[in-house]
């Protein structure tokens, strides 16, 4: 069984540990802790793990936000991998930092990233691990907001929160959406 985890982010050092890149950030660990390496792919960076007999393949999407679902349809395509076994991690305005939803579908909530991946596939109807960050920004100040770092009281939580994310992301693929939904949200 071949699963694809979609990490959601912006390439470039400038981004690197903003909020909007936590996608990146949770991929990065599951790599580090698996001690496989992303290689340079086709619209993405790309590793393999496995994990209880199921091969899980991360991408990055080089595509910045704005077109994750080039890379998302790619390599679904490539690796013949079928919609349901697509795993999207995304940073979430709506939900408070701590908060970490998985979601068998719903709407891009004005993610540009979930937005072009519902166009790309024409529906809403995928998976999605939404990863809050929060919503302590002034009137107009989103875009400033999710690009820059986590405060200072903010990054001690945040290996605790991937960590989670990670047994999330291996929960999925072992026992799916609702089970994991189950036994995850809080």
């Amino acid at each position: 069984m071949k699963y694809l985890i979609v990490g959601l982010g912006n390439i470039g050092p400038e981004y690197a540990d903003t909020r909007h890149n936590i996608g990146f950030m949770v991929l990065d660990e599951l790599a580090r802790q698996d001690g496989v390496r992303f290689s340079m792919g086709r619209h993405a960076y790309h590793a393999e793990t496995s994990f209880k007999g199921r091969k899980l393949h991360l991408i990055k999407p080089t595509t910045y936000m704005n077109l994750s679902g080039k890379a998302l349809s790619y390599w679904m395509n490539e690796l013949k991998i079928p919609l349901e076994n697509v795993l999207v991690i995304v940073d979430d305005l709506a939900l408070p930092l701590g908060t970490l939803r998985l979601k068998p579908k719903g709407s891009a909530a004005g993610h540009n990233g979930l937005r072009h991946i519902e166009a790309t596939l024409g529906h809403n109807n995928y998976a999605r691990l939404r990863f809050g960050i929060s919503d302590n920004f002034p009137k107009g100040q989103q875009v400033d907001y999710v690009l820059s770092s986590f405060d200072a009281d903010e990054i001690p939580e945040l290996p605790t929160l991937v960590d989670r994310s990670i047994d999330m992301i291996k929960s999925f693929a072992t026992i799916g959406t609702e089970l994991t939904m189950t036994r995850y949200n809080k």
